[in-house]
């Protein structure tokens, strides 16, 4: 019986060393989950902080961007007509030449042909730049184009003519920038 009683404490004993060995692998693999898991999670951190960086990196950036944008625009707002304005400054010089001219002699065929010159040069400017007069006198009245001031009654032209201009109209490339101011004809009423 002390036999069947030591090997039943044997048996036992074998068997609970078994148990604990078994909890002591399952407490190491849990050990080896738990550190796999956290070196996981200090890399997924570290990631984190890097795209963190970056996007602090890229909203920096972007600021920068806006910033050199807004000045750009600024600088374009304020030297963008320079071209324009060197290609009109000789057409300057030259009414202020006219001008001094007129004041010292009595030539007014002289000064009528200097300011004509001056105006074609100066109408090459725009036309340089895209400015472009609006066709007005003899043609069709279009309200697009055209602001009629008041009509006259005509009855050697169709109704609907532009009989007079009184200042000229001017397209930049191709858009209306200023309406031709006219006059525009209209049957006789009959009387």
């Amino acid at each position: 019986m002390e036999e069947t009683d030591s090997q039943e404490v044997e048996s036992k004993t074998k068997e609970k060393d078994e148990v604990q060995q078994e909890e002591h692998k399952k407490k190491k693999k849990k050990d080896a989950i738990i550190e796999e898991l956290q070196k996981s999670l200090e890399e997924k951190e570290e990631n984190i902080k890097t795209f963190q960086d970056n996007l602090l990196y890229l909203q920096a950036d972007f600021e920068n961007f806006k910033k050199l944008k807004i000045k750009e625009k600024q600088e374009i707002l304020m030297f963008g007509n320079e071209v324009l304005i060197k290609e009109l400054l000789p057409v300057l010089d030259n009414l202020e030449r006219a001008l001094e001219h007129a004041s010292k002699t009595e030539d007014f065929k002289g000064i009528e042909e200097g300011v004509g010159i001056t105006l074609n040069e100066f109408l090459k400017v725009l036309e340089k730049f895209g400015v472009t007069r609006v066709d007005a006198l003899g043609k069709k009245f279009n309200p697009n184009i055209h602001e009629a001031l008041y009509q006259e009654e005509r009855d050697d032209v169709e109704p609907d003519t532009i009989v007079s201009e009184f200042q000229k109209g001017y397209m930049l490339n191709g858009r209306l920038i200023r309406p031709s101011r006219v006059s525009v004809s209209k049957k006789p009423e009959i009387q």
